[in-house]
Protein backbone atom coordinates (compact mmCIF):
# COMPACT_ATOMS: atom_id res chain seq x y z
CA UNK A 1 0.00 0.00 0.00
CA UNK A 2 1.29 2.94 -1.01
CA UNK A 3 2.31 6.27 1.42
CA UNK A 4 -0.40 8.46 -0.40
CA UNK A 5 -3.60 5.86 0.18
CA UNK A 6 -2.60 5.32 4.12
CA UNK A 7 -2.57 9.06 4.22
CA UNK A 8 -6.26 9.33 2.77
CA UNK A 9 -7.78 6.67 4.46
CA UNK A 10 -5.86 8.18 7.98
CA UNK A 11 -7.60 11.06 7.13
CA UNK A 12 -10.94 10.04 6.25
CA UNK A 13 -10.41 8.10 9.64
CA UNK A 14 -9.80 11.59 11.08
CA UNK A 15 -12.69 13.22 9.76
CA UNK A 16 -14.40 10.79 10.99
CA UNK A 17 -13.27 10.57 14.60
CA UNK A 18 -14.14 14.61 14.27
CA UNK A 19 -17.46 14.21 13.54
CA UNK A 20 -18.17 11.74 15.81
CA UNK A 21 -17.25 13.90 18.58
CA UNK A 22 -18.50 17.57 17.47
CA UNK A 23 -21.72 16.37 15.87
CA UNK A 24 -23.89 17.70 19.01
CA UNK A 25 -22.19 21.54 18.36
CA UNK A 26 -23.44 20.83 14.71
CA UNK A 27 -26.88 19.72 15.58
CA UNK A 28 -27.93 21.60 18.67
CA UNK A 29 -28.11 25.16 18.12
CA UNK A 30 -29.22 26.01 22.06
CA UNK A 31 -29.99 29.77 23.27
CA UNK A 32 -29.35 29.72 26.88
CA UNK A 33 -30.76 31.70 29.29
CA UNK A 34 -29.34 32.49 32.77
CA UNK A 35 -31.28 30.79 35.68
CA UNK A 36 -33.25 33.91 36.79
CA UNK A 37 -34.30 34.88 33.09
CA UNK A 38 -37.92 35.82 33.34
CA UNK A 39 -40.38 34.87 30.53
CA UNK A 40 -43.14 37.66 29.02
CA UNK A 41 -45.81 37.16 27.22
CA UNK A 42 -49.44 38.63 26.39
CA UNK A 43 -51.23 35.45 27.31
CA UNK A 44 -51.49 33.84 30.89
CA UNK A 45 -49.04 31.26 31.47
CA UNK A 46 -46.78 29.71 34.42
CA UNK A 47 -43.15 29.02 34.17
CA UNK A 48 -42.47 25.22 35.03
CA UNK A 49 -39.42 22.56 35.68
CA UNK A 50 -39.20 19.13 35.99
CA UNK A 51 -36.13 17.18 37.01
CA UNK A 52 -36.76 13.52 35.51
CA UNK A 53 -33.50 12.65 37.91
CA UNK A 54 -30.74 14.12 39.60
CA UNK A 55 -28.55 16.97 38.36
CA UNK A 56 -31.15 17.17 35.48
CA UNK A 57 -33.41 19.83 35.18
CA UNK A 58 -35.84 20.20 32.01
CA UNK A 59 -37.60 23.74 31.72
CA UNK A 60 -40.84 24.48 30.72
CA UNK A 61 -43.40 26.76 30.18
CA UNK A 62 -47.25 26.26 30.59
CA UNK A 63 -49.75 28.74 28.51
CA UNK A 64 -53.37 28.25 30.49
CA UNK A 65 -57.28 28.89 29.77
CA UNK A 66 -60.18 28.67 31.46
CA UNK A 67 -62.09 25.40 30.73
CA UNK A 68 -59.56 23.68 28.44
CA UNK A 69 -60.12 21.49 25.47
CA UNK A 70 -56.90 19.53 26.29
CA UNK A 71 -52.86 20.04 26.58
CA UNK A 72 -51.00 20.67 23.27
CA UNK A 73 -47.57 19.45 24.64
CA UNK A 74 -45.00 20.99 22.09
CA UNK A 75 -41.95 20.14 20.99
CA UNK A 76 -39.52 22.48 19.16
CA UNK A 77 -36.75 22.36 16.70
CA UNK A 78 -33.02 22.42 17.12
CA UNK A 79 -32.46 25.81 17.64
CA UNK A 80 -33.18 28.46 20.27
CA UNK A 81 -35.02 27.98 23.28
CA UNK A 82 -38.66 28.43 24.43
CA UNK A 83 -38.11 31.80 24.99
CA UNK A 84 -38.74 32.21 21.16
CA UNK A 85 -40.87 29.16 20.67
CA UNK A 86 -43.56 30.41 22.94
CA UNK A 87 -44.71 33.09 20.58
CA UNK A 88 -46.17 30.23 19.05
CA UNK A 89 -48.01 28.81 21.09
CA UNK A 90 -51.17 31.04 20.70
CA UNK A 91 -51.63 28.87 17.63
CA UNK A 92 -53.37 26.37 20.23
CA UNK A 93 -54.77 27.90 23.18
CA UNK A 94 -57.11 30.36 21.20
CA UNK A 95 -58.89 27.39 20.72
CA UNK A 96 -59.28 26.68 23.81
CA UNK A 97 -56.28 24.36 24.35
CA UNK A 98 -53.11 24.93 27.41
CA UNK A 99 -49.87 24.37 25.75
CA UNK A 100 -46.44 23.12 27.04
CA UNK A 101 -43.28 23.74 25.76
CA UNK A 102 -39.88 22.39 27.00
CA UNK A 103 -36.42 22.34 26.09
CA UNK A 104 -34.43 19.75 25.82
CA UNK A 105 -30.96 19.12 27.84
CA UNK A 106 -29.04 22.61 27.19
CA UNK A 107 -31.00 24.85 25.51
CA UNK A 108 -32.68 27.57 27.70
CA UNK A 109 -32.43 27.27 31.47
CA UNK A 110 -32.53 23.24 30.99
CA UNK A 111 -29.74 21.33 32.32
CA UNK A 112 -28.32 18.03 31.91
CA UNK A 113 -25.85 16.23 29.76
CA UNK A 114 -27.22 15.08 26.04
CA UNK A 115 -27.49 11.63 24.54
CA UNK A 116 -30.59 10.41 22.68
CA UNK A 117 -32.18 7.89 25.22
CA UNK A 118 -31.64 10.66 27.79
CA UNK A 119 -33.08 13.11 26.19
CA UNK A 120 -36.35 10.56 25.37
CA UNK A 121 -36.42 9.42 28.83
CA UNK A 122 -36.81 13.66 29.98
CA UNK A 123 -39.63 13.44 27.38
CA UNK A 124 -41.52 10.39 28.82
CA UNK A 125 -41.24 12.02 32.50
CA UNK A 126 -42.51 15.47 31.33
CA UNK A 127 -45.42 13.15 29.86
CA UNK A 128 -46.32 11.10 32.53
CA UNK A 129 -46.27 14.34 34.88
CA UNK A 130 -48.68 16.29 32.70
CA UNK A 131 -50.41 12.91 32.40
CA UNK A 132 -51.25 13.71 36.28
CA UNK A 133 -52.89 16.55 35.75
CA UNK A 134 -54.63 16.01 32.61
CA UNK A 135 -56.46 13.07 30.92
CA UNK A 136 -54.39 11.28 28.49
CA UNK A 137 -57.16 10.85 25.97
CA UNK A 138 -56.96 14.87 26.20
CA UNK A 139 -52.90 15.22 25.49
CA UNK A 140 -51.83 15.78 22.27
CA UNK A 141 -48.46 15.52 20.99
CA UNK A 142 -46.63 18.18 18.29
CA UNK A 143 -43.43 17.88 17.42
CA UNK A 144 -41.74 20.65 15.00
CA UNK A 145 -38.88 19.51 12.42
CA UNK A 146 -36.41 17.63 15.05
CA UNK A 147 -38.97 17.69 17.26
CA UNK A 148 -41.09 15.45 15.86
CA UNK A 149 -38.75 12.60 16.44
CA UNK A 150 -39.45 13.00 20.18
CA UNK A 151 -43.14 13.62 19.46
CA UNK A 152 -43.19 10.46 17.72
CA UNK A 153 -41.81 8.06 20.56
CA UNK A 154 -44.07 9.65 22.95
CA UNK A 155 -47.03 8.66 20.59
CA UNK A 156 -45.66 5.58 20.08
CA UNK A 157 -45.58 4.10 23.62
CA UNK A 158 -48.51 5.96 25.33
CA UNK A 159 -52.34 6.84 24.17
CA UNK A 160 -52.54 10.53 23.35
CA UNK A 161 -55.57 11.84 21.40
CA UNK A 162 -53.52 12.74 18.24
CA UNK A 163 -50.26 13.01 17.00
CA UNK A 164 -49.07 16.32 14.80
CA UNK A 165 -46.21 16.70 12.93
CA UNK A 166 -45.02 19.78 11.40
CA UNK A 167 -42.56 19.41 9.01
CA UNK A 168 -41.13 16.04 10.22
CA UNK A 169 -38.11 14.32 8.56
CA UNK A 170 -38.73 10.34 7.49
CA UNK A 171 -34.78 9.49 9.02
CA UNK A 172 -32.55 11.79 10.68
CA UNK A 173 -30.05 9.95 9.41
CA UNK A 174 -31.02 11.29 5.61
CA UNK A 175 -31.32 14.24 6.58
CA UNK A 176 -27.64 14.53 7.67
CA UNK A 177 -26.70 12.58 4.87
CA UNK A 178 -27.74 15.31 2.34
CA UNK A 179 -24.73 17.47 3.83
CA UNK A 180 -22.14 14.66 4.52
CA UNK A 181 -22.94 12.04 2.05
CA UNK A 182 -18.85 11.17 2.00
CA UNK A 183 -19.04 10.36 5.71
CA UNK A 184 -20.66 6.97 6.58
CA UNK A 185 -23.50 8.39 9.13
CA UNK A 186 -25.01 5.20 10.05
CA UNK A 187 -22.20 4.58 12.06
CA UNK A 188 -21.05 7.94 12.82
CA UNK A 189 -24.13 9.76 13.65
CA UNK A 190 -25.28 9.25 17.64
CA UNK A 191 -28.66 10.84 17.26
CA UNK A 192 -30.96 8.70 15.28
CA UNK A 193 -34.34 9.76 16.43
CA UNK A 194 -35.74 7.30 13.82
CA UNK A 195 -39.76 9.09 13.41
CA UNK A 196 -39.61 6.50 10.42
CA UNK A 197 -39.40 3.51 13.06
CA UNK A 198 -41.74 4.89 16.07
CA UNK A 199 -44.18 6.36 13.87
CA UNK A 200 -45.41 2.70 12.83
CA UNK A 201 -46.15 1.76 16.31
CA UNK A 202 -48.27 4.91 16.64
CA UNK A 203 -52.19 3.84 17.67
CA UNK A 204 -53.65 7.49 17.46
CA UNK A 205 -54.57 9.74 14.45
CA UNK A 206 -51.15 11.81 13.13
CA UNK A 207 -51.63 14.69 10.95
CA UNK A 208 -48.76 15.72 9.14
CA UNK A 209 -48.32 19.31 8.12
CA UNK A 210 -45.52 20.16 5.62
CA UNK A 211 -44.37 23.19 3.56
CA UNK A 212 -44.43 22.03 -0.34
CA UNK A 213 -41.22 23.94 -1.18
CA UNK A 214 -39.50 22.88 2.44
CA UNK A 215 -35.83 22.76 1.29
CA UNK A 216 -34.00 21.43 4.24
CA UNK A 217 -36.16 18.72 4.56
CA UNK A 218 -37.85 18.49 1.40
CA UNK A 219 -41.74 17.36 1.54
CA UNK A 220 -40.91 14.11 0.15
CA UNK A 221 -39.96 13.13 3.79
CA UNK A 222 -43.87 13.30 4.95
CA UNK A 223 -44.54 11.77 1.70
CA UNK A 224 -42.95 8.61 3.10
CA UNK A 225 -43.83 8.81 6.17
CA UNK A 226 -48.01 8.92 5.22
CA UNK A 227 -46.94 5.96 3.02
CA UNK A 228 -45.98 4.05 5.98
CA UNK A 229 -49.86 4.10 7.30
CA UNK A 230 -52.39 6.01 4.87
CA UNK A 231 -55.33 5.39 6.78
CA UNK A 232 -54.16 6.64 10.13
CA UNK A 233 -51.66 9.40 8.74
CA UNK A 234 -53.14 12.53 7.29
CA UNK A 235 -50.73 14.56 4.88
CA UNK A 236 -51.89 18.13 4.40
CA UNK A 237 -49.35 20.12 2.04
CA UNK A 238 -48.98 23.67 2.82
CA UNK A 239 -48.73 24.98 -0.90
CA UNK A 240 -45.33 27.40 -0.90
CA UNK A 241 -44.87 26.46 2.33
CA UNK A 242 -41.18 26.48 3.24
CA UNK A 243 -39.36 24.87 6.38
CA UNK A 244 -39.73 27.62 9.04
CA UNK A 245 -42.65 30.06 7.83
CA UNK A 246 -45.84 27.92 8.21
CA UNK A 247 -47.58 29.54 10.92
CA UNK A 248 -47.21 32.71 7.66
CA UNK A 249 -49.83 30.77 5.94
CA UNK A 250 -53.83 31.27 6.28
CA UNK A 251 -54.16 27.46 5.54
CA UNK A 252 -51.88 26.33 8.51
CA UNK A 253 -53.89 27.90 10.59
CA UNK A 254 -57.35 26.52 9.03
CA UNK A 255 -55.85 23.19 9.45
CA UNK A 256 -54.84 23.53 13.26
CA UNK A 257 -58.41 24.72 13.93
CA UNK A 258 -59.83 21.95 12.03
CA UNK A 259 -57.60 19.43 13.95
CA UNK A 260 -58.20 20.56 17.24
CA UNK A 261 -62.02 21.42 16.77
CA UNK A 262 -63.80 19.72 19.39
Amino acid sequence: MSLTIIYIIAGYVLLMLVAYFIQEKLIFKPEKLAADFEFKYDAPFKEISFQPEAGVTISGIHFYVKNPHGLILYFHGNTRSIKGWGKYAKDFYRFGYDVVLVDYRGFGKSIGKRSETAMLRDMQFVYDELCLQYPEDHMLVYGRSMGSGFASKLAADNQPRYLILDAPYYSFRKVVERFLPFLPMRFVLRFHLRTDKWIRLVKCHTYILHGTKDRLIPLQHSERLQAINPRRITLIRIKGGGHNNLPSFDEYHNFIRDILKV
